[in-house]
C-alpha cells in the first residue's frame, strides 16, 4: 500500500501515463518499450506489462469490450481475486468481495483475528468473512466504504477510533488492542545477491544497454550488461573494448525478497556501426535520455551518476 507522500510523488507519472493511453485500444496498439518508458517512476513494472497484455487480450478476445464476468476478470494478466472483485463491485455493481490491505485491517480489528493475514488459514477466514458480509444492494457503495474506512480512519498507525462508526462493536477497540491487528509479517533476514554491471561507453558518450527477457525482474526493460564475475563481459565478439576498467561506487537495490548489491565497472567501447549493429536486444543509449525506452531503476540511477560525475 502506498503512503500518502508516495501517492503525491507518483501522481504526475500516473497522469502522464493515463493521458497517453486514454483508451484500451490505444494501450493495446502501443509498443511495449514506449509503455514501459511512460511507466518510469511508478515502479512495479510488471504492472505495466500486465496492463499492456490485458489490453491486447481485451481487444483480441472480447472485441474491445471489458469483460463483465468475475472469472473472466480474474483471468486477466496481473488481476488477482481482490482486484477482480474491486473492478466488478465498483464499476459494475456485481456482488464480489474485496480484500485489499485496508479491508483486511478493518476485518482483523473488528473481529480480533490474530495471525499474519497472508497465512493460508487467516487469509481463508478473511475471505469467508468478506464474502458473507457483502450486501445484496448498494454493492459499490459498501465496497468503497470499506476501503475508505481502512484508508482514512482504521489506519495502520494511530487509527481514529473515536470517529469510527464501528467503534462500539469493534473487538480491538473494546479491548484497546487495535495496535495488535493485523499481526505483522514474521521478520525474515533478506539474503544478499551480488552482480557486476558493465558501463560500456562509446566515443559519443552513449552507453550500451541490453534488453532483458520478458519474464523475471525488470522484464522487457533495458539494463546494463551484467555478470556474476568482475572479469565477465557480455558475449559481444564484435565489440572492441579499449582502455582500463574503472570500478565505480557500488549501489544497493532492494527487492521485497532480497538485496541486490551492484558493483558498476566503467569501460570504453569502440563504436563501429558496421561491426556492432543495434537491434531490439542491444542499443546505444544517449545520456540525455532522448531515447524513450523503459529503464531498470538502478540503471537509471547509475546513468544519472554518470551525467553528474562524468
Amino acid at each position: 500500500m502506498l503512503q500518502q507522500t508516495q501517492v503525491v510523488t507518483v501522481i504526475p507519472y500516473f497522469i502522464r501515463f493515463i493521458d497517453r493511453f486514454p483508451t484500451v485500444a490505444e494501450l493495446a496498439a502501443s509498443d511495449i518499450n514506449h509503455v514501459l518508458h511512460l511507466w518510469t517512476g511508478l515502479g512495479y513494472y510488471a504492472r505495466a506489462r500486465n496492463m499492456h497484455k490485458a489490453a491486447q487480450l481485451i481487444m483480441k478476445e472480447y472485441g474491445g469490450l471489458f469483460p463483465t464476468r468475475l472469472e473472466d476478470l480474474e483471468a486477466m494478466p496481473g488481476v488477482g481475486r481482490s482486484t477482480a472483485g474491486a473492478i466488478a463491485a465498483l464499476s459494475m455493481n456485481i456482488r464480489a468481495p474485496i480484500l485489499d490491505g485496508n479491508v483486511k485491517r478493518v476485518l482483523t480489528r473488528y473481529f480480533a483475528i490474530g495471525g499474519w493475514p497472508q497465512q493460508t488459514s487467516v487469509n481463508h477466514e478473511l475471505w469467508k468473512l468478506a464474502e458473507n458480509l457483502m450486501p445484496h444492494d448498494n454493492i459499490a457503495d459498501y465496497s468503497q466504504a470499506m476501503m475508505d474506512l481502512g484508508a482514512t480512519l482504521c489506519t495502520r498507525t494511530h487509527p481514529s477510533c473515536p470517529s469510527c462508526p464501528l467503534k462500539v462493536e469493534c473487538e480491538a477497540n473494546k479491548t484497546d488492542t487495535t495496535q495488535d491487528y493485523p499481526s505483522r509479517k514474521p521478520k525474515k533476514k533478506l539474503p544478499v545477491k551480488t552482480i557486476f554491471m558493465f558501463i560500456l561507453q562509446n566515443d559519443l558518450g552513449e552507453v550500451l544497454l541490453e534488453k532483458r527477457p520478458p519474464n523475471g525482474i525488470w522484464g522487457s526493460l533495458y539494463s546494463l550488461p551484467e555478470s556474476e564475475s568482475s572479469t565477465g563481459l557480455p558475449p559481444l565478439s564484435k565489440l572492441v573494448v579499449e582502455g582500463e576498467r574503472k570500478a565505480l561506487k557500488p549501489i544497493r537495490h532492494t527487492f521485497s525478497h532480497y538485496h541486490l548489491d551492484i558493483s558498476p565497472i566503467r569501460m570504453t567501447a569502440k563504436h563501429e556501426p558496421h561491426r556492432v549493429s543495434e537491434n531490439d536486444h542491444w542499443l546505444w543509449y544517449p545520456l540525455d535520455h532522448s531515447l524513450k525506452v523503459g529503464l531498470a531503476a538502478p540503471v537509471k540511477k547509475l546513468l544519472s551518476n554518470l551525467v553528474s560525475n562524468p
